[in-house]
């Protein structure tokens, strides 16, 4: 028979699990190393036959190919946030 803490601790752990699964399955990685590219890092998108593939700075020196675009990556909050600014009197 379990104990309460027993149990508290194996839905801590589960509940920890479901959070790193959520976060991962929201990510980006690089198709290349897997690695998520970080924020202020360029990233390259190539064409492929089934999808556009993300591909981080540091791979993409092993390509010839020119990609197809290449971004800046934003923090999750870009283009969600207020300025304040002081009006004139």
């Amino acid at each position: 028979m379990s104990t309460v803490a027993e149990d508290v601790e194996q839905l801590e752990r589960i509940l920890l699990i479901r959070g790193v699964d959520a976060l991962e399955a929201d990510r980006s990685q690089c198709a290349d190393c897997g690695r998520t590219p970080l924020v202020g890092e360029h990233v390259h998108l190539y064409e492929t036959s089934r999808s556009p593939q993300v591909v981080c700075e540091l791979c993409r020196q092993l390509r010839r190919e020119k990609p197809l675009t290449s971004e800046i990556v934003h923090h999750c909050e870009h283009g969600q946030t207020v300025r304040v600014t002081a009006r004139a009197a």
